[in-house]
């Protein structure tokens, strides 16, 4: 159920960004944006992983330089049997941690320094297992495609205010299959506004799957729980100085949770913490687990 809710979120979404580039430029606007996304997928799937741990400057380390670390990710690999992925570190004062790559076999871990240091090794491990699920569950290679579809829609809704202003809002476009100032309107206000549904839709919906598939991995989900109490009231008060609002939804919080309206965090693409602790906490009366 969850993969064909996948399925169809992810066609609303190239849906939309062909729509879109059809009502701001007509029918050549939407064989473009049809290109454009094409490119964006097949960009995303090879670079992306590249990419983001050079903006957040992660260091690799490995057996020698972090041992406990690398030994904890290395003994859930094998008990998920799962392909050991490359651990990097991010210096930095926010706890938080992500995973990236486009498949298990070119996956990669990344902590913050200060996670290691304000969470139990049992919190540590839950954290790590929920990341290394993320990676099981393919959920970093469908998070950066939804990230870069969602991104050029709101770049094309940007082209399309900034023609407006200045008088090029194709007028005529009808007459090309375009929506004149209706599609300038729709391009505007509702794409990108249905672009960030349908991507909180999913990254919710994957982060919940993680949760759980990662607490049973680890066998603790109460210190999963634990974990995301903590990583959430340091998010709450210490914002990551390298987070950007398009990686944001990479990490197992929000590193924005504390800078934001109520709002924002009405269309955050992180589920409530709360609700995640409570599913783990009924997880863990449901399941035999060890607690220590």
């Amino acid at each position: 159920m969850n993969n064909l809710k996948l399925v169809v979120l992810l066609a609303l979404l190239t849906g939309l960004l062909i729509t879109a580039g059809k009502a701001f430029g007509g029918t050549g606007g939407m064989m473009l944006m049809f290109v454009v996304s094409m490119g964006i997928n097949f960009f995303s799937y090879w670079y992306s992983d590249k990419i983001v741990l050079k903006m957040y400057d992660a260091r690799e380390v490995d057996i020698h330089t972090a041992p406990e670390l690398v030994g904890m990710v290395a003994n859930l690999a094998r008990r998920a049997g799962m392909p050991m992925p490359r651990v990097y570190i991010i210096d930095t004062d926010a706890p938080n941690a992500f995973a990236t790559g486009r498949d298990p076999e070119h996956a990669a871990v990344a902590v913050t320094s200060s996670l290691m240091r304000a969470l139990t090794p049992q919190e540590l491990e839950g954290v790590m297992a929920h990341e290394l699920a993320h990676v099981k569950n393919r959920d970093t290679l469908i998070s950066t495609l939804v990230a870069s579809l969602a991104g050029a829609i709101s770049m094309l809704a940007n082209m399309a205010q900034w023609a407006a202003i200045f008088g090029n809002g194709r007028g005529n476009d009808e007459e090309d299959g375009g929506g004149g100032l209706i599609g300038s309107l729709f391009m505007i206000i509702l794409a990108p506004m249905a672009a960030m549904l349908i991507q909180m839709g999913i990254s919710r919906s994957r982060e919940f799957l993680a949760d759980e598939t990662g607490a049973k991995m680890a066998g603790n989900p109460l210190a999963l729980a634990s974990a995301l109490r903590k990583i959430e009231h340091y998010a709450m008060h210490r914002t990551m100085p390298q987070a950007t609002p398009a990686t944001s939804h990479m990490f197992i919080v929000n590193p924005f949770a504390g800078s934001g309206t109520w709002m924002l965090s009405l269309f955050s693409t992180h589920p409530p913490t709360d609700a995640r602790v409570q599913k783990l906490q009924a997880l863990a009366g449901a399941g035999a687990f060890r607690t220590s």
